[in-house]
């Protein structure tokens, strides 16, 4: 499985399209980024395994963060939060 956490800063909005579009079998183009990712077709047991996937290659995401607001612009702003965390504590050098 390829790695889905870029080594020089977070997830970006075109990452989260494509990993998405990967996960519920369309193109990423047609992933709107301010639409709800459940009536685009994401299942919350797809989102347990993306969260388990990130949290594994070291992203502080919760589960209960991302489906608070399962938008690609939330998760965008929720990823760069947890990068900027991640180093602030040393865990990356950017």
């Amino acid at each position: 499985m390829e790695s889905t956490t870029p080594a020089t800063g977070p997830l970006t909005g075109d990452d989260l399209r494509r990993i998405l579009a990967e996960t519920i079998g369309t193109t990423p183009d047609e992933i709107e980024t301010d639409v709800n990712l459940i009536h685009q077709g994401l299942s919350s047991l797809q989102m347990m395994r993306l969260v388990t996937r990130w949290r594994r290659e070291g992203l502080g995401v919760e589960f209960r963060d991302l489906a608070a607001d399962p938008t690609v612009d939330a998760w965008e702003r929720r990823f760069a939060e947890a990068w900027q965390a991640r180093t602030a504590d040393g865990t990356v050098q950017a």
